[in-house]
């Protein structure tokens, strides 16, 4: 996964100021179902949308280790707004390692996204479990070698603000051989249409509406690869892995330690009676389940910069490599939620009023185990690789 970086000195990308900004937002947007779409803006002026094309192609170069820390950090101001721009990040994170690589097919691309464009993420699809390995959306070859593609994909993050649709759809064309391919929607291509039905549970402001692909004309240069159902995917379209797993696990990890960090603040102010009026720091309950909260935390912050450094640094992970990425998704999204579930142990009652941010967090850190692969798939396959029947 090595790359041009820049050199960032230790510091975030992101400034203090601006993720204040970011956090008085969040449950506005939260509240009224709204797209962060100012804090879209804030971050294309930073430079953000491109920060992991090298800065030969009009990025700003950082590595994915370097991403990941920023969707931490970010996710603990705006859980929200972290993920869905993830949603976008994970596309360029790819293109870079693409160009390192000597890959000049991807570079249109780049030059997109160094245009501040945003990508989205058009995988999820009604009834399809198998995520990309297979597709419910139909892709009809076209003379000149583009495609035709009619379907319906779901949990469209930035429905009302991307440029492009990464997408994936099945070729039935030949029924003996069907492949799985991987392309590019533009949105005003004929065709496309964002059907408004977003208003969920958490991470609201993400607007991940459905999208329907109707008779849509892709042209052929668009295409990032082509492989046969039930073959794992290479190329561009494997690196997507590294850069969306990690990122989701620090994302829900950011989640959790907000909302014990929260929940901290509040049992040292919090009194009861039951202790003469003094805070409910000094019970002896509140002090454990603060060590369960941040033991959790403190081991699956390791894990994760221990897999997003092997990555930047180009370190060969070997057959574990898969499993390594799973298991840096579930475990982060898991904690997250537990760690948000003891935060409301710590902080008592006060945590179930809507006005209270550790309701938001709570509900926020309930889509973690949804992302693909979800904790079921994950089991199913680390299961299975671990005891040798894969």
């Amino acid at each position: 996964m090595t790359q041009t970086a820049v050199d960032t000195n230790s510091e975030y990308l992101i400034p203090e100021d601006v993720l204040e900004r970011f956090r008085e937002r969040a449950a506005g947007y939260d509240r009224d179902n709204a797209f962060f779409a100012e804090d879209l803006a804030d971050l294309r002026e930073l430079g953000y949308l491109r920060a992991a094309i090298p800065v030969s192609h009009g990025g700003l170069g950082l590595s994915l280790h370097q991403i990941n820390a920023e969707q931490r950090r970010l996710a603990t101001f705006a859980p929200a707004t972290a993920l869905g721009i993830n949603m976008h990040l994970y596309w360029t994170g790819p293109v870079a390692d693409q160009i390192a690589a000597g890959n000049t097919d991807i570079e249109w691309l780049a030059a997109e996204i160094a245009a501040d464009k945003v990508i989205a993420a058009g995988h999820g699809e009604p009834g399809n479990d198998l995520a990309i390995d297979d597709s419910t959306t139909i892709a009809t070859p076209i003379e000149g070698g583009g495609y035709r593609v009619t379907g319906h994909k779901i949990f469209t993050s930035l429905s009302p603000a991307w440029d492009w649709l990464g997408i994936h759809a099945r070729d039935n064309s030949n029924p003996d051989n069907p492949k799985i391919v991987h392309t590019f929607v533009h949105r005003d291509d004929a065709g496309v249409a964002t059907v408004e039905t977003w208003d969920t549970l958490g991470v609201r402001a993400t607007a991940s509406h459905d999208t329907i692909l109707t008779d849509v004309v892709v042209p052929a240069e668009r295409t990032v690869g082509v492989f046969d159902l039930g073959t794992p995917p290479d190329g561009y379209v494997a690196g997507i892995f590294p850069w969306v797993l990690p990122a989701l696990g620090n994302i829900y990890y950011g989640i959790g330690r907000r909302a014990v960090d929260v929940a901290i603040e509040t049992a040292k102010s919090r009194t009861a009676l039951s202790i003469g009026g003094e805070p409910v720091a000094t019970k002896p309950f509140v002090q454990y389940h603060v060590a369960e909260a941040e033991l959790a935390l403190e081991s699956v912050r390791g894990q994760l910069d221990e897999l997003t450094t092997a990555l930047s640094s180009g370190v060969d992970l070997g057959d574990r490599a898969l499993l390594k990425l799973f298991a840096a998704k579930e475990n982060g999204t898991r904690t997250g939620r537990r760690a948000t579930e003891l935060a409301l142990e710590i902080a008592g009652a006060s945590s179930l009023h809507r006005r209270n941010e550790l309701e938001r967090l709570f509900r926020d850190a309930r889509a973690g185990g949804f992302h693909p692969p979800n904790s079921d798939a994950v089991r199913a396959y680390i299961g299975a690789f671990a005891l040798g029947q894969l």
